[in-house]
């Protein structure tokens, strides 16, 4: 199996089975993505660099206005879609193999965790594993320690409170605290 073969099942929410070829080649990709994430966390860089570093890890073009505070770690890093403007601060962990889009213009607070993966809960099954993209909208603010688990998509314009855990989608321009997160109130003009 390859690697956009792999995708192509991981972005039909396929589940990939422990031991099989698609997990070795998930295994491979990821650690390709500590090489990359060891090399950004290895102290200061530029900003452009960074930049760099962040393309290596995804696969793909990142955006000039796209700014990220390190440490950062992603566990394997070709599912990430980071829009323009967007700000990640340090501490973020990003689960990505279901997909993480991040849209335009997004606020992502320290340590905050974004995970698109699950284990099957039957025990003889447990290492297989059940991708979910999160989509993350445009102009979205998640607060320090945010988590957002897998199949979570957040509207644009909403707030997330710093320590949320975000179990079911948020809608658009809304505020969302709490464990699990829910809404406390609509974000007027």
């Amino acid at each position: 199996m390859t690697l956009t073969e792999l995708l192509a099942a991981l972005d039909a929410g396929e589940t990939i089975v422990g031991g099989s070829p698609a997990h070795a080649v998930m295994l491979e990709t990821s650690q390709e993505a500590l090489r990359v994430t060891g090399e950004l966390n290895s102290g200061y860089h530029e900003p452009a660099r960074i930049r760099e570093l962040l393309a290596r890890l995804t696969g793909a073009p990142i955006d000039d206005s796209v700014t990220l505070f390190p440490p950062f770690t992603s566990d394997f890093g070709r599912n990430i879609s980071l829009g323009k403007r967007v700000f990640i601060n340090s501490g973020c962990r990003f689960q990505d193999q279901g997909g993480i889009t991040i849209g335009d213009d997004c606020l992502i607070g320290h340590n905050a965790v974004i995970a698109t993966l699950e284990h099957d809960i039957a025990p003889t099954r447990r290492g297989d594993l059940m991708p979910s993209p999160v989509v993350i909208g445009r102009n979205v603010w998640l607060g320090a320690n945010v988590t957002v688990l897998p199949g979570v998509t957040i509207g644009d314009d909403a707030v997330v409170g710093a320590g949320s855990v975000v179990t079911k989608d948020v809608p658009a321009r809304t505020i969302v605290i709490g464990s699990p997160a829910r809404v406390v109130r609509s974000i007027g003009e």
